[in-house]
């Protein structure tokens, strides 16, 4: 396998542990990374995989021109839950495998969505800014008990996130219309009704369809705070602006968006809270999604014991 390639396109890999890195170099498999530290451009991501037979893919679009002009590409493995961003069908028609992850993010992703929402209703990052910048300024927040908390997208995140919630004694509904009613003894709701009753809204989807955009954010409560740890692009960036200049919404957090890295006017704002995509970045969570990732990989190559590599 000496002359097999691997092109690692995520943004980050091996950082928390080199063992991933152990197992791919056991294989003999040739490694290259990402070289620019950031989610790749089409022209990009081409240049980067034409002459692999591997790829660790990070977020990046794999659209079928990006996989037709790779020649001698296998296996595609995400290093991640979703797989929205890989032209499946044209992977499929390509002789491409493809895996993904699904469950190493999850923990992670879930604290991080409870993170923020206390951080947020609490003014943490507010506060901590003022006294860095030396200001004792106390702000007054609100509490996380007993509020009504909306999830859009009740996967395997959305319903951890609701678990998490529970010693909260909050009030929880979700909107998913692939899920059925009555999930973890909870009630579905449309979109429409969830934005209208909650009081907190946490986006947990697999898409980059725009869910709540301008007709989407009329049927939200005033005051309410919103919170997107799923696909950028899946809140209207500019909407959101204007409802939480004016006052129409109280806060939000966003982990993700449409262009990455973010460089737009929600920085002016200080009743937000903005990370850098950072959903899977906890040491354990991200060492086990990399593991599972170079498993998968090897897994779709078909002659290596895997178990054998990790001992």
């Amino acid at each position: 396998m000496a002359d097999n390639k691997v092109m690692i396109s995520t943004t980050t890999f091996g950082g928390c542990d080199k063992k991933p890195f152990d197992i791919l170099r056991d294989a003999g498999l040739s490694v290259t990374l990402n070289p620019f530290g950031r989610t790749l451009k089409e022209i990009e991501i081409k240049g980067l995989i034409k002459d692999v037979d591997f790829l660790i893919a990070g977020t990046e679009a794999l659209s079928r021109d990006v996989l037709e002009s790779a020649k001698k590409l296998k296996v595609i493995s995400r290093c991640g839950g979703g797989t929205d961003n890989v032209d499946l069908k044209a992977a499929k028609e390509l002789g491409i495998k493809v895996f993904n992850t699904p469950d190493a993010p999850v923990i992670a992703v879930a604290e991080l969505s409870i993170g923020l929402i206390l951080s947020l209703l609490r003014k943490v990052s507010r506060m901590n800014a003022a006294i860095q910048n030396g200001k004792w300024e106390k702000l007054m927040g609100n509490l996380l008990y007993k509020k009504r908390v909306g999830i859009k997208g009740f996967g395997r995140i959305g319903k951890k996130v609701a678990e998490l919630l529970m010693p909260f004694s909050c009030e929880i509904a979700y909107a998913d219309p692939f899920v059925e009613d009555g999930q973890l003894g909870l009630r579905r709701l449309s979109l429409e009704e969830l934005l209208g009753w909650a009081d907190i809204v946490s986006v947990h989807v697999s898409t980059n369809e725009t869910l709540i955009g301008k007709n989407e954010f009329k049927f939200m409560k005033k005051g309410a705070w919103l919170i997107n740890v799923s696909r950028g692009g899946v809140v209207d960036e500019a909407i959101l602006y204007d409802y939480l200049k004016n006052g129409a919404l109280s806060g939000a957090a966003l982990d993700v968006f449409t262009e990455e890295p973010y460089t737009g006017p929600l920085k002016e704002l200080d009743n937000i809270i903005l990370t850098p995509h950072i959903g899977s970045y906890a040491k354990e969570a991200r060492t086990k999604m990399e593991i599972e990732t170079v498993e998968n990989l090897l897994k779709g190559l078909g002659d290596c014991d895997i178990q054998e590599l990790r001992n």
